[in-house]
């Protein structure tokens, strides 16, 4: 199985150990005999795609970066990871943080970048430290700074504490919070290419993603793209969590079937019960059923083909005995409480969601509340500024039409009259805010 992240090679996080395995090689090669066009073209080449849930090819959008030297530029190298069931980057910063280090400088050289700053969850105080420990030794070594290996390029990496607030995972957010300003995500356009931090050139890619590039240098573009999933090549980082014997992180080559990683790889479902529903990649991401899980592999095309996506490949695992609506109690509740409340969608919709499943798992619940969830959960999608609308919606709405019976379970019996089946219909057509 091939590995390019999470290799099995003791203390491999210190950098005498990264060194004597090839470490920092790919810089050299970089900076001593590639021009930085040449570097951008060979991440092209590999299509290597976007590790934090959009899968956008990164080569291409290194390209989107101006060229010349008339402006600041800056990367932005998003650690945030507040999504709930994503938990890989802390692995690389724990395990192997000088190749994500490596990446940063191979990004920065590509694109003229003299500036990066490395945004990190609060809550990920220990990894803080450990990467905060892990740049002093490459300043030290002089593979971070002024006049690199005696090439006369020059660049320095921060790192950025986040203050806990997950909408600041999505890019201009982020970019707003560094700048210290509240994280209200921005209208686009203009992109961040164009009007980024301070106004500059930026560009903002996933630390896993950034872990790639060094092995994409030393090996070249067209060996990445042959591992894995031709339209999604490499490998990926899956955090499974849930349900199973051996939750944790496994490098895996794209395109490996779902079912093959909870049986095989994290030791099957807990108590050898039977699986009802999966996550595959994050909370955010509609849910799969028994069924799906059986037969789907885990790249973004394969997924998208069955109506879900790969996300941060963060796997929640849920057993027979799960009950769904509070599980979707707890996601609805997430979303609501960190939605930033900048758009009227999502501020307000995100409370009806969580207003109307806990009714319902009160045992309060209408029939007609599940058409109203989902219509509720179709006016917040699409309608916001940044993502976290889609993320909340999602969830709710796919879980409902792919489990509807375990809602309608927990709601009383009563009789069907015409007037609630045309209010039903209405609530299915309608293009208006629903008022709860």
């Amino acid at each position: 199985m091939t590995k390019i992240i999470l290799k099995d090679i003791p203390d491999f996080d210190k950098i005498e150990v990264y060194e004597d395995n090839g470490g920092y090689t790919a810089l050299r090669k970089a900076l001593l005999e590639m021009t930085p066009d040449e570097v951008t073209e060979e991440v092209k080449r590999s299509n290597l795609r976007g590790r934090g849930g959009a899968c956008f090819p990164t080569g291409l959008k290194w390209t989107f970066m101006p060229k010349g030297k008339d402006k600041p530029k800056y990367l932005c190298c998003n650690g945030d990871e507040s999504e709930p069931g994503s938990f890989k980057d802390r692995e690389i910063f724990e395990k192997n943080p000088h190749q994500f280090i490596e990446g940063v400088l191979l990004a920065n050289y590509a694109m003229g970048i003299k500036t990066a700053y490395v945004y990190i969850r609060g809550e990920y105080y220990k990894w803080i430290n450990i990467l905060e420990e892990k740049l002093q030794e490459a300043y030290k070594k002089g593979y971070i700074g002024n006049n690199i290996l005696g090439t006369g390029f020059s660049t320095d990496i921060y790192i950025h504490r986040g203050a806990g607030a997950y909408i600041c995972g999505e890019e201009s957010a982020l970019m707003n919070s560094i700048e210290g300003k509240r994280g209200y995500p921005r209208v686009k356009p203009p992109f961040p290419a164009q009007n980024g931090l301070w106004g500059n050139p930026t560009t903002i890619n996933n630390i896993e993603t950034l872990a790639n590039i060094p092995e994409i240098i030393n090996n070249g573009g067209e060996w990445f793209s042959k591992i894995g999933e031709p339209k999604h090549p490499g490998t990926l980082l899956f955090g499974v969590s849930g349900h199973v014997n051996k939750p944790g992180v496994y490098e895996l080559e794209t395109g490996t079937p779902l079912i093959k990683i909870i049986n095989e790889y994290c030791g099957g479902v807990t108590g050898g019960k039977d699986i009802k529903m999966v996550i595959p990649g994050g909370s955010s991401m509609p849910p799969l059923t028994k069924e799906e899980v059986m037969s789907v592999k885990m790249d973004n095309e394969s997924l998208k083909a069955i109506g879900s996506s790969i996300g941060t490949a963060g796997v929640i695992v849920m057993n027979e005995d799960t009950d769904l609506v509070k599980i979707l109690i707890k996601i609805a509740h997430f979303y609501y409480h960190e939605s930033c409340g900048q758009c009227t969608p999502c501020r307000e919709g995100t409370g009806w969601l969580l207003r109307m499943l806990k009714r319902i798992d009160e045992g309060k619940g209408r029939i007609e509340d599940l058409d109203l969830l989902i219509n509720v959960s179709e006016n917040i999608e699409g309608n916001t500024v940044c993502a976290l609308g889609d993320a909340a919606a999602w969830p709710v709405k796919w879980t409902i039409r792919k489990f509807r019976s375990e809602f309608e379970k927990k709601i009383p019996a009563s009789p069907v009259t015409p007037e609630v089946k045309n209010k039903v219909h209405s609530l299915r057509h309608s293009e208006e805010p629903v008022k709860n």
